[in-house]
């Protein structure tokens, strides 16, 4: 692939992105790059984090948005901004247009995690609760300004933010001069574009992969087209890449710069932020876990060193709660099993017997002797267990067969 800053084609050149380095200092940090034990010996070379979890607003975000808002004209910063997010891009125009002196509207959508409105707000914006995903937000915020003559502030697809994003490129080759690949989660395209123009400009010889959540995955079918391509409902637990269109703008970008667009499971992105937290000690959402998924998923696929872009940290608790059971489950570390037993005293007493020997630790008991399933001297039992990997599981499921017990589910 080529690329030249002076190619009149390309929306965004390198010369673009300098400009929103320079614009941002002192506004955004310059992000750890922090090394991964584990991973390294996983994929046999070097491996990376760039650490954007830890950006202020706890996202890649700021970087755009503020580039986006400080380059509007003075009567455009009177009208004040809107912008549409499940909460990144909400909190990066917050605090970019407090920075800024403009007052903000953002469109959320109606499921958006709690901490993120709470935190939106205290940055400065009016939150208004709008629709069920993005897209739908995305329309009501646009009525908004068209209705009131506020600018939109796209979350993606405005040359200005995917210049801003385009930072976090110019920062990985500053840090990690000898960077081979650099793998980095899409949603709408902006943060993945951005990167690919600064580094393709300088380092051409630097792959770059995307990484899509396979339920939301609008990239691989569009660059198929040869256009954006609409995903309808798209589902995935990552909201932060849960975008069911790509950009027009950093669709062309991605498509001519960025190598590869890989896509990944919930349960891979569940096992990545898994090792996000307890290898790395770094609190990072199912987004920003996308391209520790990949790697973890195909370790061999990728040339080191390898820098993965942690692109974001602001996860729900009460979803972090379930992403790292989930997490643990697909490890074979968590298992939940069903089964009936005579329904007699000591029957449950004998169960647990089993299980200590095997060293399955109970987590939880539900215990139900009263359901038109079950026979008059039956009961039922779920249990949540803590196990040793699936070898254990397995080990477990026998040792209750063995011991007689019908194991349900």
């Amino acid at each position: 692939m080529s690329y030249s800053t002076a190619d009149s084609l390309w929306p965004v050149t390198l010369d673009d992105v300098r400009g929103a380095q320079k614009m941002l200092t002192g506004v955004a940090r310059v992000t750890a790059m922090e090394g991964s034990r584990h991973l390294t010996q996983l994929v046999g070379a070097p491996v990376h984090f760039k650490c954007e979890n830890l950006q202020r607003t706890g996202s890649f975000k700021l970087r755009g948005a503020y580039v986006r808002i400080a380059g509007l004209l003075p009567e455009e910063r009177a009208a004040g901004v809107v912008a549409a997010s499940a909460g990144n891009h909400a909190q990066g125009v917050a605090l970019a247009s407090s920075l800024l002196g403009v007052g903000s509207t953002v469109f959320m959508p109606k499921g958006a995690p709690l901490p993120k409105i709470s935190a939106t707000r205290e940055y400065g914006a009016e939150v208004r609760l709008h629709g069920q995903v993005v897209d739908e937000t995305l329309a009501a915020a646009e009525r908004h300004a068209a209705e009131t003559g506020a600018v939109f502030i796209h979350p993606f697809d405005h040359p200005d933010v995917i210049a801003g994003q385009g930072t976090v490129g110019l920062e990985i080759l500053e840090q990690c001069p000898e960077v081979r690949t650099i793998v980095v989660g899409i949603g709408g395209g902006g943060l993945a574009a951005g990167i690919a123009v600064a580094v393709k400009a300088l380092r051409p010889d630097v792959r770059i992969v995307g990484v899509q959540a396979a339920g939301a995955a609008a990239y691989p079918p569009s660059l198929a087209a040869g256009r954006p391509v609409a995903v309808e409902k798209p589902a995935t637990m990552a909201d932060g890449i849960k975008v069911g269109r790509p950009g027009d703008v950093p669709f062309g970008i991605i498509g001519n710069l960025v190598d590869e667009v890989r896509t990944v499971t919930e349960d891979e992105l569940a096992t990545g932020l898994l090792l996000c937290l307890e290898r790395a000690k770094l609190v990072v959402e199912p987004a920003g876990a996308s391209p520790v998924a990949a790697l973890l998923s195909d370790p061999g696929a990728f040339e080191g060193p390898v820098v993965a872009v942690l692109s974001g940290g602001n996860v729900d608790p009460l979803l972090l709660q379930r992403v790292l059971r989930h997490g643990m489950a697909a490890q074979g570390r968590f298992l939940a099993v069903r089964l009936r037993l005579t329904d007699r005293p000591g029957a449950l007493a004998t169960l647990l017997g089993v299980l200590s020997v095997v060293d399955a630790n109970v987590l939880d008991v539900s215990h139900v002797r009263t359901d038109p399933r079950l026979g008059l001297t039956e009961a039922e039992v779920e249990l949540h267990l803590e196990t040793k990997g699936t070898e254990h599981c397995t080990e477990v499921g026998q040792a209750l067969r063995e011991a007689g017990y019908t194991v349900i589910g």
